[in-house]
């Protein structure tokens, strides 16, 4: 799969009670539980990957300027179960950023809140992925499930 395919795909595989591995097209991994141990819960990696995926962008952005000293985020959200059943609210990243002194460092502290916007409103296709609410398709074996009211 080139950079250019649109199509992203992860593939887990079931290596204990509970735990997967997550491997990506191109090989890399990762490791998940159900969370409390040394593994990430499923949940955990959807706040990861918010706040790595806008924090990648507002890197972009602010290094043409200047290297930060420190770029630090926290995401975070309350799991809820309600009518809609479970899911996270109150979701949010806090940045902690610094930069060195000087013209190169001005300037990216300058355009930080911009980056940090333009992040949110536009280039971070997973917090703008969650907030659009895309459908998620379930399928068996690659066809489609049915109705879920549905008994077979």
């Amino acid at each position: 799969m080139s950079s250019d395919d649109p199509l992203r795909r992860v593939t887990l595989t079931r290596t204990g009670p509970l735990t997967f591995r997550a491997t990506t097209e191109s090989g890399a991994t990762i490791e998940m539980g159900p969370g409390g141990g040394d593994l990430f819960s499923p949940v955990e990696l959807l706040l990861a990957a918010i706040a790595g995926c806008t924090g990648m962008d507002v890197d972009a952005i602010t290094r043409k300027r200047a290297e930060p000293d420190r770029l630090d985020l926290v995401a975070e959200g309350r799991k809820v179960r309600d009518a809609d059943g479970n899911h996270l609210t109150d979701l949010a990243v806090d940045f902690s950023v610094s930069f060195p002194a000087g013209e190169g460092g001005d300037a990216a502290r300058s355009v930080l809140p911009t980056a940090i916007r333009r992040s949110h409103d536009r280039l971070c296709t997973v917090s703008r992925t969650v907030e659009l609410a895309s459908p998620v398709a379930t399928r068996l074996d690659g066809a489609a499930l049915g109705d879920p009211g549905q008994v077979d």
